[in-house]
């Protein structure tokens, strides 16, 4: 009997702990991205010569390229693997960082922010992807937990860490902070990301994916320019309606008729996931809008230095890691325990902060942070769990990318949203309260504000515009928040169509 050679044995996996570490720290560089750059955005405003509408084109315009870039997730890895992807954003993302930092004006600061979305992108559907094929059901809530955990772990430290660095020296050193963590990211993914999800060599649907970009750009230039642009009393705004009706029309048409469009349409038949993605919609809508209007706010009106103010938003990474480790535990109950919870938290601290005014007491901001953050981190676990619950594990990888694809989205959508609503009732208020800044009015004689205002020296009316500004920017954030609150229990009935049920076979 002949004997044939034994097959090459295949190399080992690596443990499950260390690919869920690989994961998290490989995602925390999306997530250090948003929340350490929002501490510096006063001092971008002033070291870049930006309106405060423009420097927000810094958070909500890396939030863009990351929508855009992240459906191609699913092609990407079927093309050349999770290793190579996961390597090659990585390093990317660490070069468009270090750009970051060397940036002299606002555009190219911008153009490499875009950089850090597109790279970044990846990051976050394929760790999850790569979590819920790794970890039996049973483990998965856990392990959620736990990379949920490890994720706000840099961002909770980070803002109080670059709001100190900032302080002390300037606003580069934010970004230098993150190349560290980008080599300890690359260094893990090249030893324990293993290429066992390579598939097919698919062909991308470049028909559906341009028009999807389009109108995805469309619609957030639409919400970002349409105050500034009188909305559409403008060419422009008009404009950009057309291309985006356009481009969505067509990307409805092909991918009704195309053999293999850009997003499977099958996704949509299981009620669980669509439920889930309305569901991820808005908690993107909640996730980072308060990290995007506290700092401004802080700054702008009350004083507050950048240090303070990375302190207060490290608060509510503190109680993300909470809300973690309190979901990870909570595996066995209704994951819709969790969701409720979690709403009913947000909600609940977006009321508490459209009460604020300029005397807020900083413990009361960091509280709210902290009751936000819990409730955010009750949120998510039991989410990602419901949606992928009945799907197929053939369908992950794409479902995964259109999940935070949507979440992206969401943020973009409302940080652009919350700053409108700041600016225009902002606006509104501005104009009522200067009918009764007269020199009759009762406040103004007060003794206490002898020497404060005059109406009779340029110094004087120039104090009182101001003051005035402040009090009616203070109106437009507490409205701002107020929309944040109402946002959160509106979604509330949304759960009670969620069903439980065990995820597919295939």
């Amino acid at each position: 009997m002949e004997a044939h050679p034994a097959a090459a044995p295949r190399p080992a996996e690596p443990p499950r702990v260390l690919i869920l570490i690989t994961v998290s720290v490989c995602t925390m560089l999306y997530a250090l991205t948003v929340t350490i750059v929002n501490v510096i955005l006063p001092q971008l405003q002033g070291a870049l010569s930006a309106t405060s509408e423009q420097v927000s084109w810094v958070v909500t315009l890396n939030v863009i390229a990351t929508a855009v870039a992240t459906p191609m997730t699913g092609w990407l890895v079927a093309r050349f693997g999770q290793r190579r992807v996961i390597l090659w954003s990585v390093m990317l993302f660490t070069v468009s960082s270090l750009l970051c930092a060397t940036a002299e004006n606002l555009v190219p600061l911008l153009v490499y922010r875009v950089g850090q979305g597109i790279f970044g992108a990846p990051l976050v559907p394929l760790a999850q992807a790569i979590i819920i094929a790794t970890y039996p059901p049973e483990r998965r809530a856990a392990a959620q937990g736990l990379f949920g955990m490890a994720v706000v772990i840099g961002p909770a430290i980070a803002p109080a860490l670059g709001g100190y660095l900032a302080e002390e020296y300037n606003w580069r050193w934010v970004f230098l902070l993150i190349l560290p963590l980008c080599a300890a990211a690359f260094t893990l993914a090249f030893i324990f990301i293993r290429d066992n999800t390579r598939g097919e060599r698919m062909r991308l649907d470049w028909t559906g994916f341009l028009a999807f970009s389009i109108a995805i750009t469309c619609a957030q230039l639409m919400i970002d320019r349409g105050e500034r642009e009188d909305w559409f009393d403008s060419l422009q705004i008009l404009t950009l309606a057309g291309v985006l009706v356009a481009a969505f029309w067509v990307f409805l048409a092909h991918t009704a008729t195309a053999k293999n469009p850009f997003i499977n349409p099958a996704l949509f038949r299981d009620r669980n996931f669509t439920i889930g993605l309305i569901l991820v919609f808005v908690y993107g809508m909640l996730n980072f809008t308060p990290t995007v209007l506290l700092p401004p706010m802080l700054q702008n009106l009350m004083g507050y230095p950048d240090s303070m103010i990375g302190v207060l938003l490290a608060a509510r990474g503190a109680g993300m890691i909470i809300g973690f480790f309190v979901a990870g535990r909570m595996g066995r109950l209704d994951p819709r325990t969790g969701m409720i919870v979690g709403l009913a938290m947000i909600g609940v601290s977006g009321w508490n902060m459209a009460v604020f005014n300029l005397d807020v007491d900083p413990w009361a901001v960091a509280w709210n942070g902290i009751l936000q953050g819990i409730g955010t981190g009750l949120m998510w676990v039991p989410l990602s769990m419901v949606a992928f619950a009945t799907l197929p594990t053939r369908m992950l990888p794409e479902a995964s990318s259109l999940f935070h694809l949507l979440r992206n989205f969401g943020s973009s959508f409302f940080i652009s949203v919350s700053v409108l609503a700041v600016v225009r009732t902002s606006k509104v208020r501005y104009a009522e309260l200067s009918e009764y800044v007269t020199p009759y009015a009762e406040g103004v004689r007060l003794p206490e504000v002898g020497g404060m205002w005059s109406f009779d020296t340029v110094p004087g009316l120039a104090r009182f515009g101001a003051e005035v500004n402040r009090q009616a920017m203070m109106v437009g954030y507490a409205n701002s928040f107020a929309l944040y609150a109402a946002l959160s229990f509106v979604t509330l009935p949304l759960l009670l169509f969620v069903r439980i049920k065990r995820r597919g076979i295939g």
